[in-house]
């Protein structure tokens, strides 16, 4: 199994599913920074990270001083593009991501978009709930994807757009 990084926008979202826990299925442990911590408010999922560190499932990430001024040089540097720029959370994962080989998981399209434009970072597997939820169906743990991607869209309120369900062959192009 794998490890992985969290951002704030996987997090929350996540959380709201309600087989939110099946991620530990695919990952060993995941880590959270304490920027994004910082962020949540919300006191369901505070209950779930507390629940998944006392777990041993979830591990908070240290704000490194080298980690994060790499990451406010990224910020920086994504906001000279044309593009949906990345936060420092989400930039913070992104340079751990690259540094020890996690997985990043994330919603934020200025992340996933800055593997597009960045060499530096192009190599980084970033991760959204879709492809989670695409791995448990890949690995026998949920029995439909399409049942499973409906469900979390539903409870989280987070829809994808029609070319990602397109990508994983949840509908036709018709």
């Amino acid at each position: 199994m794998a490890n992985a990084i969290a951002d704030t926008s996987f997090i929350i979202d996540w959380v709201r599913y309600s087989k939110s826990k099946s991620i530990f299925k695919i990952f060993d442990l995941i880590y959270i920074p304490e920027s994004v911590l910082a962020e949540i408010k919300s006191e369901r999922t505070l209950i779930w990270i507390s629940e998944s560190l006392e777990e041993g499932k979830l591990a908070i990430f240290p704000e490194l001083p080298d980690i994060s001024r790499e990451a406010l040089d990224l910020v920086a540097k994504s906001r000279r593009f044309p593009v949906r720029p990345v936060d420092y959370p989400e930039a913070f994962c992104l340079v751990v991501g690259k540094r020890f080989n996690l997985i990043v998981l994330t919603e934020n399209g200025g992340a996933l978009a800055l593997r597009s434009y960045d060499p530096e970072y192009h190599d980084v597997v970033v991760w959204r709930a879709i492809d989670v939820l695409y791995k448990l169906w890949r690995l026998n743990y949920v029995n439909s994807f399409k049942e499973e991607l409906e469900l979390y869209q539903r409870e989280t309120k987070r829809i994808y757009p029609k070319q990602d369900l397109i990508r994983y062959g949840d509908i036709s192009e018709d």
